[in-house]
């Protein structure tokens, strides 16, 4: 191998061991980790640092929280990768002091520390705020769908469960057709088919026995949901036509200038209609600002939402779905008759008043209602209305959502930025992943491995933004 680079004799001994520090480099993530785990208050989060008074010792929380903040930093998210990488891999032993605990000690502090992991993501956007990172003040919202470790096959809706009982009713009336035909032939082979279709009879009616079981238990579910491997998992559509995962549903808060997240939430609600203040609010107070102004796409327009924001001085920027049933049949729509708010009236397209008639409360909301006494006699009846008149309803808190599309009117640009900084943490955070599903079962887990997941997303932004040594500095200070 003369003319190559050689290395060292792997059975040379050294009379000065070089030390371990030698191998881990000035500006490694590795060493950023140290220093922000070091710098947490760790008890005051919830973790136990005292240690049992009889018993064998155990690992100080730091030890494997560091461990599982390198593990999700370098996409090694299993307790049992992480196991082996503790024994092999130079930088976790520099970060660990050369401990290696077992799978079964990695997993159990994941699971018993849910809620102190969670705390240590907000604890690192809040160092974020200190370094003056939110600036902005000016949020992109989404969700993607995750998937949980339940199987499809495992998930059952009411629609999805009325569906396979009716595949294995046409199933059976299939094969018993068979049976039949079978029968009429006299053969050997004729008979093994009968008795393969007998076979395949039988189970189908035992699968058929069992799902009526699970209807029963389906019924008694408050969203008529059940999953069998992870009960808080839920049936939920994606953007695909006609296609659905069985998980969660993740929202998050993207700061626009940084890209980082300042926000987010694990839900097992499929929509995200009832996500836009939650949010809002949430990365509002991440980025410790009196004002917000935060984009959604379509998906979260919602009056309440929207008036809730308002409220909490959140100008929000979400675009209005057009889906009125009026348009579809190639009639006027609510956006042709205009409001005039000092008559408290409508305008039509063909000039007449729609005045005010009267209140009344639907589903929790005041609507007002207005038509006017022209409808009958007016020549473009035809493309307005089918019935007698033609009636519009309008919420009482209408002005505040007709404020809302006005600002986006004024500003479209908003909806460009949106899709440029939210789309992006969901793809990395799902190739980090591997794009498989969550490790863990349950809404509280999933929610911390996601945390961990959330936080060393912002770790590496961080570190690209600022540079490792400078962030080291700054938590330092």
């Amino acid at each position: 191998m003369s003319g190559f680079i050689e290395g060292e004799d792997r059975h040379q001994a050294t009379l000065f061991p070089e030390r371990l520090d030698d191998y881990i480099a000035e500006d490694s993530a590795v060493r950023v980790i140290d220093v922000f785990v070091d710098d947490l208050d760790l008890s005051g989060l919830g973790f136990k640092t005292e240690p049992e008074v009889t018993g064998r010792p155990g690992y100080h929380p730091a030890t494997l929280l560091k461990l599982f903040i390198y593990g999700y930093l370098n996409r090694v998210q299993s307790s049992r990768r992480l196991e082996r990488e503790a024994q092999r891999n130079v930088e976790l032993m520099w970060l660990t002091g050369r401990l290696a605990p077992d799978f079964k000690t990695i997993a159990d502090f994941r699971k018993d520390n849910g809620e102190a992991i969670r705390l240590v993501c907000r604890e690192f956007v809040m160092l974020c705020q200190k370094l003056a990172l939110f600036t902005d003040a000016f949020v992109a919202i989404d969700g993607s769908k995750f998937k949980a470790v339940n199987n499809r096959d495992r998930g059952f809706s009411k629609a999805k469960l009325k569906a396979r009982l009716r595949q294995i009713d046409e199933s059976i009336e299939r094969y018993l057709g068979q049976i039949v035909s079978a029968d009429r032939q006299e053969s050997s082979v004729a008979k093994d088919k009968s008795r393969h279709l007998e076979g395949k009879i039988t189970a189908l009616k035992k699968e058929m026995a069992r799902l009526k079981k699970l209807e029963v238990r389906l019924l008694q579910a408050p969203d008529r949901q059940i999953t069998l491997t992870d009960p808080d998992a839920r049936c939920m559509a994606t953007s695909g036509r006609g296609t659905g995962i069985v998980g969660y549903n993740v929202q998050t808060a993207v700061d626009t200038r940084h890209h980082l997240i300042v926000a987010h939430e694990v839900t097992n609600v499929g929509h995200d209609r009832t996500q836009l203040s939650k949010m809002a609010k949430l990365a509002k107070q991440a980025m410790g600002s009196d004002t917000l102004e935060a984009v959604a796409d379509r998906g979260y327009f919602r009056g309440e939402e929207i008036r809730a924001c308002d409220a909490a001085q959140i100008s929000t920027y979400v675009p209005k779905p057009q889906t009125s049933g009026n348009l579809a049949k190639g009639l006027f729509g609510k956006r042709d008759f205009i409001y005039k708010a000092k008559d408290d009236e409508y305008a039509c397209p063909a000039g007449q008043r729609l005045i005010y008639r009267f209140t009344r409360q639907e589903k929790d909301q005041t609507i007002h209602r207005y038509w006017s006494s022209a409808c009958p006699r007016c020549a473009m009846k035809s493309q307005c209305t089918t019935g007698d008149y033609r009636r519009v309803s309008r919420w009482e808190h209408e002005a505040v959502v007709e404020a809302a599309e006005r600002r986006l009117d004024k500003e479209p640009w908003r909806m460009s930025v949106r899709r440029s900084t939210v789309e992006h943490p969901f793809g990395t955070l799902k190739s980090w992943m591997g794009h498989t599903h969550f490790l863990t079962r349950t809404l509280p887990r999933v929610r911390t491995e996601m945390s961990l997941h959330i936080l060393a997303y912002n770790l590496k932004r961080v570190m690209a933004i600022m540079g490792t040594k400078p962030l080291m500095a700054a938590m330092r200070a």
